[in-house]
């Protein structure tokens, strides 16, 4: 054995050892790797690892994806890859405000993001579903446009858009069971949980900002990618659910109520589209809605909401003795005959009430090009004319009885 190193040795008595550079592991020579792991690599065990991250640059991110599905080590290498600076400098393109007018950069931001989404989802497949989030949260919180309050000029960045693009691409087939975890992980990570109660607690608009980043992390990360809508109701169920009735409406008119150009905040709904909200939304949801108003003495509120309940009926063709039906219920909510009669008072009143509003800028000459106007004060009074007779047709029928 010693003459057979010797022997070795001599034949290169001369030469030292050259240093290779410690940042230039190679795969193949690296003694720490599993010969079958690196039998895993196919041709790329031969080249140095910054080589292999110099191919990387030159694909596509959907061809990473691709690649990342060879086999586990080529995976790892891949993960190991997006840490790296130049990497997630590559892979994370940040330029959601400076985007051109024609919706060119738009468009490539969006698809580089799903591609991204898809490389995420290959390349963590083997992960438990708890750890691929910590490590695509890891990944992804340099982005600071990703987080809940981190953009100065939401309104006019592309980044939580982008940030949904990627979660729906991401979790795309996944169980329930896994996308709970995930809505869980970002209620966590944001506190969504206190900030939609500190909102729903409060009285509207005392908090506008917050309302608004409610709004915009919901909507374009949660809610508006998906294609499917069941989809969509799995993440506003996970939204809604935790909270009572009431909160639950509110969320909702935070969530997609009609905004103010001014600031794009939720602002105060029309009484006609409320109207038509409580009609879809079915007898039970309407009548609580409607016997809450009565319970806390809102009867003028009320009276106002009966008149638009008779113009939808009236609009879209609904019958209109489910209105008059709907008031006589509401009507025994009241504890007295005299609070009854007064309401009733002030159905009547409403109806006049809001005739003459319409009426005014009609004769002012504030005319609409499609006479907007004039057309919700012929369905009005049309609604009232159906109205009353159907009332005194329940007049006639009681008192025959």
């Amino acid at each position: 054995m010693a003459s057979r190193v010797n022997t070795s040795l001599t034949l290169i008595p001369n030469q030292k050892c050259k240093r290779t550079n410690h940042q230039s592991s190679y795969f193949f020579n690296n003694p720490d790797l599993d010969p079958q792991l690196l039998s895993t690599l196919g041709d790329f065990k031969v080249l140095p690892l910054e080589i292999f991250h110099i191919i990387l640059r030159y694909l596509s991110v959907k061809d990473i994806g691709m690649l990342s599905m060879v086999s586990k080590t080529v995976s790892q290498h891949i993960i190991n890859y997006i840490s790296t600076s130049s990497g997630s400098r590559r892979l994370l393109i940040q330029n959601f405000h400076n985007l051109d007018l024609s919706g060119t950069e738009d468009t490539r931001l969006r698809e580089h993001y799903k591609a991204l989404g898809l490389l995420f989802k290959r390349c963590t497949l083997l992960l438990p579903t708890k750890d691929r989030l910590k490590y695509i949260h890891k990944i992804l919180s340099e982005v600071s446009c990703f987080k809940f309050s981190g953009c100065s000029a939401p309104l006019q960045c592309l980044g939580l858009p982008c940030y949904g693009i990627f979660l729906q691409t991401l979790t795309a087939g996944w169980d329930d069971l896994e996308c709970h975890r995930v809505y869980n992980f970002l209620c966590e990570l944001t506190n969504l949980s206190r900030k939609m109660q500190t909102v729903v607690c409060n009285k509207a608009g005392s908090a506008r900002k917050l309302e608004l980043r409610i709004r915009l992390f919901c909507r374009n990360v949660l809610l508006d990618h998906w294609t499917q809508r069941s989809d969509s109701a799995f993440w506003l169920t996970r939204i809604l659910k935790p909270w009572p009735m009431v909160n639950q409406a509110r969320l909702l008119y935070i969530i997609f109520g009609p905004t103010s150009p001014q600031d794009v905040v939720p602002r105060e709904w029309l009484l006609e589209n409320n109207a038509r909200l409580l009609i879809l939304s079915g007898n039970n949801i309407c009548f609580t809605f409607m016997a809450s108003k009565a319970v806390n003495g809102r009867a003028i509120e009320l009276a106002r909401l009966i008149v638009f309940l008779a113009l939808v009926c009236e609009k879209e063709l609904y019958c209109m003795d489910w209105t008059v039906k709907m008031m006589q219920k509401v009507c025994k909510v009241f504890s007295t005959a005299a609070e009854r009669k007064s309401f009733l008072q002030s159905v009547a009143n409403a109806f006049a009430c809001i005739t003459m509003e319409m009426l005014q800028p009609i004769m002012s000459g504030e005319r609409d090009d499609d006479d907007r106007g004039f057309l919700n004060l012929f369905h009005l009074l049309h609604a009232q004319a159906n109205f009353h007779k159907e009332v005194l047709y329940l007049s006639m029928n009681t008192s025959s009885s």
